[in-house]
């Protein structure tokens, strides 16, 4: 691990399934979700200031769920909704623990949480607060991985910390492939014409336009986030 931080800023891509009970996918576990949050706090207590972007994937997805009959624009406005709720939780978590977070929402719902905008988002994180930018971008067909992406670059983060269940981004599958080989780096252009799907195309082409680093890591190991966040070779750096 680096002796000195290398980011004074991070966006964090968490799915929803990191809160849930491991092996469920489904629903968000309390002890679980108080481990997630005890990982985050040491973020902020190695001086980062922290951005999150958390799925909603625990509790509704398109993708699962095609042959509802639920359209596409109605599916996503749940899946929005699911992060919304994910966001709440979270943030009540990293308050249990002394932590100041804000949750600033793409879609408009004050009882909850405070509408996103970038100044004052920004605002949040220079005081040190915890930000979790809820509701995806706020639009249909657009992944919570495109909004992560986004609000990096809104925010003016240093990296994007994607947290996966694998150790980094693999030439195919690990889990079905024992051959599979582990990039420790690899460019934009290439993941992109390997269409190696740790992150959707759009994230991976907006990150690459604007020369965001990406560190794609295994969130099931606890010292992996720490790591990642100080610049640690741990997983997968896309650059």
């Amino acid at each position: 691990m680096p002796k000195k931080k290398i980011y004074r800023r991070v966006m964090l891509k968490l799915s929803g399934e990191a809160l849930s009970k491991e092996g469920k996918g489904q629903g968000i576990n309390q002890s679980v979700l108080h481990g997630v949050a005890n990982r985050i706090g040491e973020l902020t207590h190695n001086g980062l200031q922290v951005a999150i972007v958390v799925g909603g994937g625990n509790i509704w997805r398109f993708r699962d769920t095609t042959e509802s009959g639920i359209e596409r624009t109605s599916s996503d406005a749940m899946g929005m909704l699911a992060t919304i709720m994910n966001s709440v939780a979270l943030q009540a978590a990293l308050e249990s623990l002394g932590h100041t977070t804000r949750v600033l929402s793409a879609i408009n719902v004050p009882q909850l949480a405070e509408q996103y905008i970038r100044r004052r988002a920004i605002r949040h994180l220079e005081k040190g607060r915890v930000v979790i930018c809820a509701g995806g971008t706020g639009n249909p067909y657009f992944t919570t991985d495109s909004a992560a992406a986004l609000r990096a670059l809104e925010l003016n983060c240093d990296v994007l910390l994607k947290a996966t269940n694998v150790d980094g981004i693999y030439d195919k599958d690990p889990r079905t492939h024992k051959s599979a080989k582990l990039y420790t780096r690899i460019g934009y252009q290439d993941a992109i014409e390997q269409h190696l799907n740790v992150m959707d195309q759009a994230a991976f082409s907006l990150c690459a336009e604007q020369k965001l680093p990406i560190r794609v890591f295994n969130f099931a190991k606890k010292a992996a986030l720490l790591q990642a966040a100080l610049g640690g070779n741990v997983g997968t750096l896309v650059s």
